[in-house]
């Protein structure tokens, strides 16, 4: 029987995820379409993540497994960073250690990116286990208003563990910022799509499963409150080329991201953290005004060590 391959790198950034790196590796595993090779970097467990993820090397069904480890933690930008110069092929899947595919992920997927010539795809995603595990309809999100990229600023509708790029696109806007210990997922989905007319699509199937674990990334409310709000001033000025109000977007963004803070200090009845937060958003609203129109931000950095083409070998 004719065994479908094709030529994918999937990234996976881990830390303390012994319990479920195989639950990830398996669902790549059983995909209808096969990447060529998994790279894993564990980002200085001390749980055993990366023996965890070796002794996964027998099932993988002929995909190469290739395991890296970093002796500290320095967090999940640099560690997809490493995994990407590491990486040998021309298109990369990003999927989280404590998330799982749906079967037909990378089948669908690859079937948009190539049709469309797009510098990335995505689509929407199931929280949880069992088959009432509510949806998040990113799709949706893609297609409301008269620009994605505006839409993506004020929403950030792109989850991680969904993307499927091209690795010259990536290498081009310079990797993730490890400087953001937060959210340098949506600042690189940014950099990737800042230039006007860059196509991208969200399509609505939903080909992931995320897992929320106790200390994920999801859960440094204040941190990632912080970095995004970095971000939000970071790609201000190009909201200036795109239809709508620059200063508008900043807003909704800012309010968005406090939203999202408040909701969760809500749920853990954090009262303290809570009026906090509701009395910093107006401090933040003019202080992000102030930082967009007074000193605009300089140029993007680059991360990565791999030059810009499809294909090479890093180190």
């Amino acid at each position: 029987m004719t065994r479908d391959v094709t030529d994918i790198s999937v990234i996976v950034a881990a830390y303390q995820a012994a319990g479920t790196i195989g639950r990830a590796l398996g669902s790549i595993a059983a995909q209808t379409l096969k990447p060529m090779e998994v790279v894993v970097v564990d980002d200085g467990s001390t749980d055993g993540t990366a023996s965890a993820a070796e002794a996964c090397a027998e099932g993988m069904d002929g995909i190469r497994l290739r395991v890296f480890r970093s002796e500290s933690n320095l967090g999940a930008g640099a560690a997809r960073n490493r995994a990407i110069d590491e990486s040998t092929q021309p298109v990369l899947a990003f999927l989280d250690a404590d998330d799982e595919w749906m079967p037909e992920k990378l089948e669908r997927s690859i079937a948009y990116l190539e049709d469309g010539n797009l510098a990335l795809v995505a689509h929407d995603y199931v929280t949880g286990e069992g088959v009432d595990a509510p949806r998040t309809h990113c799709g949706c999100r893609f297609r409301e208003g008269p620009d994605p990229f505006v839409g993506l600023y004020r929403k950030g509708y792109i989850p991680t563990s969904s993307v499927v790029t091209k690795r010259s696109a990536v290498l081009a806007a310079g990797g993730f910022d490890p400087e953001l210990r937060n959210a340098q997922d949506f600042d690189l989905w940014l950099a990737m799509l800042r230039e006007p007319g860059t196509p991208f699509l969200v399509f609505a199937e939903p080909l992931m499963r995320y897992h929320i674990s106790p200390g994920s990334i999801m859960s440094h409310t204040e941190r990632r409150l912080r970095c995004g709000l970095a971000i939000a001033v970071r790609y201000f000025p190009d909201l200036g080329t795109r239809p709508g109000s620059t200063l508008m977007s900043l807003w909704f963004r800012v309010f968005a991201l406090h939203m999202e803070a408040l909701n969760v200090y809500i749920t853990q009845r954090d009262l303290v953290h809570l009026l906090v937060c509701v009395g910093a958003l107006p401090v933040r609203l003019v202080t992000a005004t102030a930082a967009c129109l007074v000193r605009p931000p300089g140029p993007r950095g680059r991360f990565l060590k791999t030059p810009a083409t499809d294909g090479d070998k890093a180190w």
